[in-house]
């Protein structure tokens, strides 16, 4: 029997970021944060908002995950899986470039 597949790491210096044709809106009539992309909506909660709003293209994933460490007072390596997962999700859907 083998062991569950380990899911995908992302690279500390890898630099993820929105790639051209999609954006990260706030928009009250939706209720809230919206990824949106050619012919696609996607509602973010606050959490994924937080996340993708630093998702620039200058700040390395290292840098991302240390940010909101300090910032919400969480513990780093919880953080990093979180947002690894989170940011390979949104590869995964070509919401993202990593």
């Amino acid at each position: 029997m083998s062991s569950p597949a380990a899911p995908p790491s992302i690279l500390p210096d890898a630099r993820p970021r929105l790639p051209r044709g999609v954006r990260l809106v706030h928009n009250e009539a939706q209720g809230g944060w919206m990824l949106l992309a050619p012919e696609r909506v996607f509602k973010a909660d606050q959490i994924a908002a937080e996340i993708v709003r630093r998702c620039t293209g200058e700040a390395s994933f290292a840098a991302i995950v240390d940010d909101l460490a300090d910032t919400f007072g969480a513990p780093r390596e919880r953080v990093e899986a979180d947002v690894a997962a989170l940011l390979q999700g949104l590869a995964d859907k070509k919401l993202l470039e990593l």
